[in-house]
């Protein structure tokens, strides 16, 4: 049926790591092993070849569209066409999948690509369990879209497990969870979930893109796939755009991404991909440090008098946060507050910071500061007085002097 885009997947593009450990993640540095390496040693060199050529230890770009035949009429490490495959994205494949203990992987040229090729692998008339606080692109993508085509959506408040069985109807295949949730930043028991699923024999999804494997392991606490938006901190630098989906095992289901990655094409260039794998090298890093930011400035801002609520899995005062101790190496560098005032006082302090951007995005060295409901739209339940907040790599003093004179000029 697949031909020849249904290539066997290479050693390259395996792990050879059995998942599923249910152990919550060490919070040392350097100390959470993803398989034979830690993790800061699989974002270097996990997919990274010397370059047989010249010995470059950089990975070339490989811009060809087309690859020559050998004499027999095979190809050279089976690389045809570049919708199909390409050196880089393969690369990247292999380094993301080890990244996250799965068997496979599939890049494409966004994430929100990524997670439409997961949904429609299923069946119209198949029924997908959905968080009820997530990014509104994935909400568009399955009311706007599937539903038409023949999929049923069901939302559910899965920080609830109670309501989450509840909301469980006949015909289940795929449940979709945000932990934590965009922008509200809820936070849900994956294993639970999991297991939850599993039992009703249904499938675990988790959009991995706030935590990253250097935060969170969704597959190792039972998902069965994990997506990352590659555009946000995976990238890193706010100049790439990507998705990816990885997946626990090479099932059936994940030759449907795969074969959709290919025919359809929605893939990410060759320099696309070496960004993402570039950006990868500093990840683990770069996320402890995005976390210890954020936890400083959700801590200024809980207690600052001009903020009604502060939404940040490392508060105490989060409902979440014991959950979020369990499976979580940090907390993250996304945090969400709501201004006293309403939207106008929200709005009022994004027009005073200096170091932070006025943007939409996530995930960068830089920390960016938006009005979240205003990009929503009609669809939207965020609170008008909520603003969403990356934070940045930014020394947290100048951070926090930044929002202080920010909240002061409107208090």
């Amino acid at each position: 049926m697949f031909g020849w885009y249904n290539t066997p997947m290479s050693d390259s593009n395996t792990t050879g790591k059995e998942s599923g450990s249910k152990e919550p993640n060490n919070k040392k540095a350097g100390g959470k092993k993803a398989g034979k390496h830690a993790l800061e040693t699989l974002a270097i060199h996990a997919g990274s070849e010397i370059d047989p050529t010249t010995g470059a230890v950089v990975p070339p770009i490989h811009l060809s569209t087309t690859f020559q035949r050998n004499l027999d009429g095979t190809f050279p490490k089976d690389f045809v066409y570049t919708r199909a495959d390409n050196p880089n994205r393969r690369a990247l494949e292999t380094c993301l999948a080890a990244l996250e203990g799965g068997a496979a992987c599939a890049a494409f040229s966004s994430g929100s690509a990524a997670a439409a090729a997961l949904f429609r692998s299923l069946s119209p008339g198949d029924t997908v369990l959905v968080c009820d606080d997530l990014y509104h692109g994935v909400h568009h993508i399955l009311v706007d879209i599937l539903k038409p085509w023949g999929l049923n959506v069901v939302f559910a408040d899965m920080t609830d497990l109670d309501a989450t069985r509840d909301a469980w109807v006949d015909g289940v295949t795929l449940v979709w969870l945000e932990t934590p949730t965009n922008p509200l930043v809820k936070v849900s028991d994956i294993a639970a979930i999991a297991e939850m699923a599993h039992a009703r024999g249904a499938l675990l999804a988790v959009d991995g893109t706030w935590t990253t494997p250097a935060v969170q392991r969704p597959l190792e606490l039972g998902a069965d796939f994990v997506m990352h938006a590659t555009t946000k901190y995976l990238g890193g630098h706010s100049d790439v755009l990507g998705g990816a989906l990885i997946a626990k095992e090479d099932s059936e289901m994940f030759a449907g991404v795969r074969y959709i990655q290919q025919i359809e094409g929605a893939v990410p260039s060759p320099f696309d991909c070496f960004l993402v794998s570039r950006g990868v090298r500093t990840l683990p890093y770069r996320m402890r440090a995005h976390s210890d930011n954020a936890l400083a400035l959700a801590q200024f801002l809980e207690a600052h008098p001009q903020v009604h609520r502060v939404h940040y899995p490392g508060l105490e005062s989060h409902p979440g946060f014991e959950i979020a101790q369990r499976q979580m190496a940090h907390f993250g560098g996304m945090l969400s507050v709501q201004i006293r005032g309403g939207a106008d006082a929200a709005i009022a302090v994004t027009n005073h910071v200096q170091l932070f951007s006025r943007a939409t995005s996530l995930g960068g060295v830089e920390s960016l500061i938006e009005h979240r409901r205003s990009i929503e739209g009609d669809i939207s339940t965020t609170p008008d007085d909520l603003l969403r907040v990356s934070v940045g790599l930014e020394h947290p003093d100048d951070l926090i002097a930044d929002l202080q004179q920010a909240l002061e000029a409107v208090s």
